[in-house]
């Protein structure tokens, strides 16, 4: 059964099997945390998909196994694939008391996973898009109004767009603002001080010149500039966002064959000062190598996240390997 992102909340009284799927991590995340709120009690297990396959019986003890005393489990599968699927055959849902949640990134049409939850009615299968602008400005001002931040629609604009897009960090970024702000008005050098971590002007002219294939200054960029640890996250949510913004306007090039009026028509508006370096990335760029690309930056923040003492190696590595393909 599909069902939308919003419609989730209601479901999880009636179902105990989902399907995130999608680029959108930070809605995901919203939505477990929902179902974590819920009851406080809850025990969290995350389970990858190759642990499963190589000790099934292990899994369904898991799910299996309740005595008087445990608490509800929420079990987040991760990277599930197409392999998952005779596990799902295998699971009583009458029997089911604890909920399974199956995290997985973009799937496409053909994924044998996708169509088997889009046709049970008793599984629940949902997309998670990513974010529009107006999703974003709409997340923020039901967060200003919550906490009562005096901030204009300029900054808040202004906020997204250094967030790069990304629903967790712009989330993350509005709690350290209403931290400071203290009830009193939070001004633009409020926002510029305060947001550093996403300022980073340094890692999207490093992401742009990646993409252009601009081996030298992309080199240079990387010996200048001494990212964090956390900073390497980063790296890789305004990289994918960027990444597929340019799918977006490749396809759309695709169908228009007219690049002016590609840039032209991009919601959100490119500004005037990236107009040329974002016709260069669609040239240097097709469809299906973007496709090709998104998933490995999804196994690459995974591997990051396994390694995060080594992780900007990780992501220096992987922005060389893609400059200088």
């Amino acid at each position: 059964m599909i069902i939308k992102s919003f419609e989730i909340e209601k479901r999880f009284k009636e179902n105990k099997i989902f399907l995130f799927y999608g680029i959108n991590e930070g809605l995901k995340k919203e939505k477990i945390n929902f179902l974590k709120s819920k009851n406080p009690e809850t025990l969290v297990l995350q389970i990858s998909e190759k642990e499963i396959l190589d000790n099934e019986e292990n899994f369904f003890n898991i799910i299996q196994t309740k005595s008087f005393f445990d608490n509800e489990k929420i079990i987040i599968v991760e990277n599930a694939t197409d392999k998952f699927l005779k596990i799902i055959s295998q699971i009583n849902l009458s029997a089911l008391e604890d909920i399974i949640i199956i995290r997985t990134g973009n799937l496409d049409k053909k994924s044998k996973l996708r169509n088997f939850f889009e046709k049970e009615k008793e599984i629940v299968c949902t997309p998670f898009y990513a974010d529009t602008a107006q999703d974003l400005i709409k997340f923020s001002l039901s967060f200003i109004k919550q906490e009562k931040m005096l901030i204009s629609q300029a900054n808040i604009n202004y906020l997204i767009e250094r967030c790069g897009g990304d629903r967790e960090i712009l989330k993350n970024e509005l709690h350290k603002i209403k931290t400071f702000s203290n009830g009193k008005q939070i001004s633009f050098e409020d926002i510029q001080k305060l947001t550093n971590l996403v300022e980073n002007h340094d890692i999207s002219i490093l992401i742009d010149n990646c993409l252009i294939k601009n081996k030298k200054k992309t080199i240079e960029i990387l010996n200048e500039n001494n990212f964090s640890s956390e900073d390497s996250i980063i790296i890789i949510k305004i990289f994918s966002n960027k990444i597929k913004k340019i799918l977006r306007l490749c396809k759309d090039y695709e169908k228009n064959k007219d690049l002016e009026k590609t840039i032209s028509n991009s919601k959100p508006p490119i500004f005037w000062k990236d107009k040329e370096i974002v016709k260069q990335q669609i040239y240097k760029w097709d469809k299906k190598k973007i496709e090709n690309l998104i998933f490995y930056l999804n196994d690459v923040e995974l591997e990051i996240k396994k390694n995060i003492n080594n992780s900007i190696q990780i992501v220096s590595n992987l922005i060389l390997e893609i400059c200088s393909s």
